[in-house]
């Protein structure tokens, strides 16, 4: 760009000089004689226009009159010459003789000047002409030269500021590179080998539980090499109750036969003899096994309604796996009289917490079983009456199970009022309880092998493991929970 300005600066030098060639060409015509010249002028004008809106018209004056008298002299004869005079002539030097022959011939300079200019004159027109046309080129020349340079310039303008945004990308680039080099090289230099060494202390650890479960089938195995053989023993004394039994004399705890009602079928019932000063409780629920809320009330007449035993509890005579003594047997024994309950729970630590209550009544299935507690104690937490401690107002009071109705698959008897026929509490939380909407307690839940759960682990989404909100929140399902039933009488 900057060459092309310094061509341009040159050539409009030369057309300068030209230029001024040119005027003095034109001044020199223009001092020429009409007597050379050869073409007519106009008269020179001799008033002056009169401007009618600034001057006013000019007014006649009074002329003095014409002088009078004599005049001159009248005019003597021609002489007559003697002699013809002989015309002297100038000597021509090239130029213009005087108007007086006796004073000799004019400078020559000037008018052969003049003489040399008028032949040259047709010559100096088409040099003339000639420089208008080259004059005419160069301006549209400089004109399309200088709309070149304007847009070379924008151009220029704009590859700069492209320049610079590229330069601002690069940057911005580089510090992202930076960032990701760093943390490669922090993932490659700690991260990776932290996980490995996780990973193999994980897997060292996943090695001795192998061979501790080898070690353990070995023994298995060598101790089923012989037939497995179980009789039960029924204890001979049976009653009413446990506590009718205790009373007889019935001191160990084991299976008994007991008869509430002289109307009803005897049953087996487990009878705790140790718990609570030698008290007597019916076991009424005790896990040690998942319960996958798989009972209904209406299963080949094994749901909550009836007494149900898991397949492991059946193989022993003494304390059963899972095992439900049945909504309708529950009910018969706390209406015969007023009937406590105690809720035993452990955690996967060996931790233990129980939950009191003086007063336990459940109706009979017109009433559709409902719950009634009161006088509650312990370090569990009041979960059945209070609901659950972490929730606050009316969050809250959705948790409490006193007052409820027995809910399952197929009896939805909670207090979740929905028109949607999905939204269940015994659906979502596993199993068959006093669900209001939903629950602070669901010791009929799912169970979850090591207590700690979360929702994308759930069937649901939802809390539904062997849960008691109050002791260890909603995401922790116990190792083991128990409820016990037996008369209430005073203490000596």
């Amino acid at each position: 760009i900057q060459g092309m300005v310094s061509w341009n600066f040159h050539k409009f030098k030369t057309m300068k000089h030209l230029l001024l060639l040119l005027l003095c060409v034109f001044l020199v015509n223009s001092e020429d004689f009409d007597d050379y010249d050869g073409e007519s002028h106009l008269d020179a004008r001799g008033h002056r226009p009169l401007d009618k809106k600034r001057e006013e018209l000019p007014s006649l004056r009074p002329a003095p009159p014409p002088l009078s008298g004599g005049g001159y002299r009248a005019r003597p004869g021609k002489v007559a010459t003697s002699k013809a005079k002989v015309e002297r002539k100038a000597p021509d030097a090239g130029g213009c003789l005087h108007a007086d022959p006796d004073l000799g011939v004019l400078c020559p300079t000037g008018c052969q000047l003049q003489e040399t200019l008028v032949k040259q004159e047709r010559s100096v027109k088409n040099s003339v002409n000639e420089l208008h046309n080259n004059m005419d080129s160069v301006h549209q020349t400089s004109t399309s030269t200088f709309q070149h340079m304007y847009l070379l310039k924008e151009i220029w303008q704009k590859r700069q500021k492209q320049m610079k945004d590229n330069e601002n990308v690069i940057n911005e680039y580089s510090v992202e590179l930076e960032k990701h080099r760093l943390y490669i090289e922090e993932t490659v230099n700690n991260n990776i080998p932290m996980n490995f060494r996780v990973l193999r202390s994980i897997l060292e650890n996943l090695r001795s539980k192998i061979q501790k479960l080898e070690t353990d089938v070995l023994a298995q195995m060598e101790y089923c090499r012989t037939p497995c053989t179980i009789s039960c023993n029924v204890p001979v004394v049976s009653g009413k109750e446990c506590e009718d039994i205790i009373r007889k004399g019935g001191e160990t705890s084991e299976m008994y036969l007991i008869q509430p009602d002289s109307s009803v079928t005897p049953y087996r019932v487990y009878c705790d003899m140790n718990t609570d000063n030698g008290g007597s409780f019916a076991y009424y629920n005790y896990l040690i096994a998942p319960n996958e809320g798989r009972y209904k009330t209406n299963e080949k007449d094994r749901g909550f309604r009836h007494s149900f035993q898991s397949a492991d509890g059946k193989k022993y005579c003494g304390l059963p796996g899972e095992y439900w003594l049945g909504n309708d047997k529950i009910s018969q024994l706390t209406r015969m009289g007023p009937t406590e309950l105690l809720i035993e729970m452990e955690d996967w630590k060996g931790d233990k917490a129980k939950a009191h209550y003086g007063g336990f009544t459940v109706q009979n299935e017109a009433n559709k079983y409902q719950l009634s507690v009161n006088k509650y104690k312990g370090m569990a937490g009041n979960a059945l009456m209070d609901g659950a401690s972490q929730l606050m107002g009316e969050n809250r009071t959705m948790t409490i199970h006193n007052g409820m109705f027995f809910s399952t698959y197929d009896r939805d008897n909670d207090g979740w009022l929905t028109a949607d026929p999905k939204k269940q509490c015994s659906k979502e939380d596993g199993g068959g309880w006093w669900y209001n909407r939903c629950h602070a307690a669901n010791p009929n839940g799912r169970y979850y092998w090591g207590g700690q759960y979360s929702w994308d682990m759930a069937k649901h989404g939802t809390d539904d493991g062997v849960v008691w909100m109050n002791w260890k929140g909603s995401w922790y399902s116990m190792k083991k929970m128990s409820m016990k039933i037996r008369p209430f009488f005073p203490q000596q």
